[in-house]
């Protein structure tokens, strides 16, 4: 049985359409990392971070649910820097967790547009804050009002029992864009040390977890990731369409046939480069004084002459006597390797063919 070309184009198509509509429907997990400290882009607040641990601030990244923050017994300040702007909501245990005498800051909070310019510089305590967005709180008390102007609160807090939640309509009060801005480091690093208590950024709103809180959520591994994305019904479907097709085609995978890999001389493999390389050259002249040279040893080795390299007459002296045969046969072969000049490779092969003569008379 042989499928068409046409249901072929069908199968790749559908193929496409499914990795097509697997990247649309995916999350866009930068805009989730805006506000991040692990985000070194200029909406994420990595410098910052780095700026309250060299000022030997104890702070610490939470990727743990929110309900984990009740265990603890000491007091805590929890940042929490939203990637888009919320409404000042919250839930009932959040609430309730704040008034027991916890601190809770939010970065990010929706108001309305006020007329305030959009670029602005705030009076503080820590100097002149830069602040970019006209979003203003309105309607509060001056003692409720932490940094604002005219137009109304840019930062302020609310008491709630025994605890208090600081907001601010800017989600980038000192986010990396603003390392120029000393003073808007200064101003959040002031607004988040609370005396006694535990320091906190909420990562876990950012998508990072603990390995404990990925385990316990089916989240571990890659395998129980994608168990509970679109792709794995995906991958069951092209899966059972692959058997379908080889089922169809009548053909089956043996066994695996292993190849077997040669072994590489790694001293054979360099001269066989540097050869190439100097043959593209026409490097004749350097074969030429370096294989001389190697030549005459061999040869003074097998006449007993030792391995320093002799001047020509002693060499040819030594040749005669122990071979009986002319001095110009050898003192011909010397000379060609003296002159210094480049050779062509039909002259080259019939010199390295007179030394070979050379050494096996050499060698009797």
């Amino acid at each position: 049985m042989k499928f068409s070309n046409r249901l072929v184009w069908l199968i790749a198509i559908a193929f496409g359409v499914i990795i097509l509509l697997t990247l649309i429907a995916a999350p866009n997990g930068s805009k989730i990392n805006s506000g991040s400290t692990y985000n070194r882009a200029p909406d994420g607040y990595g410098a910052w971070y780095a700026f309250m641990q060299d000022r030997g601030t104890t702070i610490k990244r939470w990727q743990k649910p929110f309900q984990e923050l009740q265990t603890e017994k000491r007091p805590v300040t929890l940042l929490k820097i939203y990637s888009q702007l919320s409404e000042p909501i919250f839930l009932s245990e959040e609430k309730e967790w704040v008034k027991a005498g916890n601190t809770l800051v939010v970065l990010g909070v929706r108001e309305r547009v006020s007329a305030a310019e959009f670029s602005t510089m705030q009076k503080s305590p820590s100097g002149d804050v830069k602040i970019e967005t006209r979003r203003r709180k309105s309607s509060l008390s001056k003692d409720k009002i932490s940094l604002g102007d005219r137009f109304g609160a840019v930062v302020w807090e609310e008491k709630q029992g025994n605890g208090k939640v600081i907001f601010s309509t800017t989600p980038y009060l000192a986010a990396n864009a603003y390392q120029d801005y000393l003073s808007n480091f200064e101003y959040l690093a002031d607004l988040v040390n609370q005396k006694g208590n535990l320091l906190f950024v909420d990562e876990y709103i950012h998508g990072y977890k603990d390995a404990d809180v990925r385990k316990s959520e089916g989240k571990g591994d890659i395998f129980s990731y994608l168990a509970q994305t679109p792709l794995f019904p995906a991958f069951i479907q092209i899966g059972v369409l692959l058997a379908v097709l080889v089922w169809a085609h009548n053909r089956r995978f043996g066994s695996v046939a292993t190849l077997d890999t040669p072994e590489l001389d790694n001293s054979t493999a360099y001269i066989q480069a540097l050869a190439a390389v100097l043959q593209k050259a026409e490097s004749t002249d350097f074969v030429v004084e370096m294989v001389g040279k190697e030549e005459q040893l061999q040869l003074q080795k097998a006449l007993g002459l030792g391995s320093q390299l002799l001047d020509r007459q002693t060499l040819i002296n030594a040749w005669q006597q122990r071979t009986g045969a002319t001095r110009a046969e050898l003192n011909a072969v010397l000379q060609q390797q003296d002159r210094k000049r480049r050779l062509s490779e039909r002259e080259l092969i019939g010199w390295l063919q007179k030394w070979q003569t050379l050494r096996v008379k050499g060698n009797r």
